[in-house]
């Protein structure tokens, strides 16, 4: 169920090939399709980094903006690499929305030393200044997440100690923090084109009603799983946020925070272990990672991988169940609500 907004502009994609005109300029695209104009465009240009970023702009923005998104989708932002052409848009760029918290250290690092008068906003760190702290598998086996512990500050999560820790950049996967992700992305399109003010602050706020009701939504399809198979299996640790935002009991993940860890035999057999002493039925593959050792868990555990991939840091195909935030967050309750033994119903 999408907001029902004006027709938005799709945004281009920095690898794909834009023909440029002598007098003008290329709008947006996306996949093979592009838009010629003969004037310069007088549209503020604004860069995102990557395509959950790029989808909820978009939305608020609408045709207000000239909007780059430097990742294509199902780009995994863990190692994704900056491109000439995706630093020369940043330096035309009147506003850049990146992720922050280390989520692309491909770009953060450009972005952070870059000498440019344009707002650089780490969106993921402005919605959620407190986030989870995760180091290696944070969310270790047989830790509890109750349905007591939903409305804790997720800055309880921290500890004393917090040598090897990190804040986790997943963010988006609890949608509440979806909602303030749209918040600050609304405030600082407000800030640098107040003439569209007004349309962004109503598109901003359809948008949360339709987050809102998926939040409920995703709780009431968790709630479905039988509580004893509530532990969610994964080839890297992205869903610390969902665990706790929707009453997981378990969790276990090959990696830690990034796709660039690389696993151990040791915590291969771990994860075996955990698997079998809890029963999982199903262990769930990545659409963005490698997902031959997660295999490997799956036939050793004697247990079922999804057929359905997760999403786990960015949208699926332009036009796909998947390929929008509110989509994205809906496929992936149902593969995991199937998976684990409920029964998903449509949003």
């Amino acid at each position: 169920m999408m907001p029902k907004l004006k027709r938005l502009n799709t945004y281009r994609l920095l690898s794909i090939p834009v023909m440029l005109m002598t007098v003008g300029v290329v709008g947006c695209s996306s996949g093979n399709q592009t838009r010629e104009t003969t004037t310069t465009s007088s549209k503020p240009e604004v860069v995102a980094s990557n395509s959950i970023l790029c989808d909820l702009t978009q939305q608020i923005a609408q045709d207000t903006v000239e909007l780059t998104c430097l990742m294509e989708r199902e780009q995994d932002p863990h190692t994704y690499n900056m491109t000439p052409s995706a630093r020369k848009a940043m330096e035309t760029a009147a506003l850049i929305l990146y992720s922050g918290y280390k989520l692309a250290p491909g770009i953060e690092g450009v972005v952070e030393a870059m000498d440019t008068t344009a707002p650089k906003i780490a969106v993921y760190e402005e919605a959620v200044p407190e986030p989870i702290l995760a180091g290696h598998h944070h969310h270790h086996e047989g830790e509890k997440h109750g349905h007591e512990d939903e409305n804790k500050h997720q800055g309880e999560e921290k500890v004393a100690n917090t040598e090897g820790l990190e804040p986790d950049p997943h963010v988006w996967h609890n949608v509440q923090n979806g909602v303030a992700i749209v918040e600050v992305i609304e405030a600082q399109l407000a800030q640098f084109n107040s003439e569209q003010a007004q349309l962004y602050a109503e598109n901003s706020e359809q948008l949360k009603e339709q987050l809102g009701k998926l939040d409920v939504w995703v709780k009431q399809q968790v709630a479905t799983i039988p509580a004893a198979q509530r532990t969610l299996v994964t080839t890297h640790d992205a869903f610390n946020y969902y665990i706790q935002a929707y009453g997981f009991e378990n969790s276990g993940a090959l990696q830690g925070v990034s796709t660039e860890e690389k696993p151990t035999a040791a915590r291969v057999k771990e994860l075996v272990a955990n698997v079998q002493a809890n029963q999982v039925p199903t262990i769930f593959a990545e659409a963005t990672a490698n997902n031959q050792v997660i295999g490997t868990v799956a036939r050793e555990a004697g247990v079922k991988i999804s057929e359905q991939k997760l999403l786990t840091g960015a949208l699926g195909a332009e036009g796909s169940g998947s390929g929008t935030y509110i989509g994205m967050i809906t496929t992936n309750t149902c593969t995991i609500v199937n998976g684990l033994g409920g029964k998903c119903t449509p949003f």
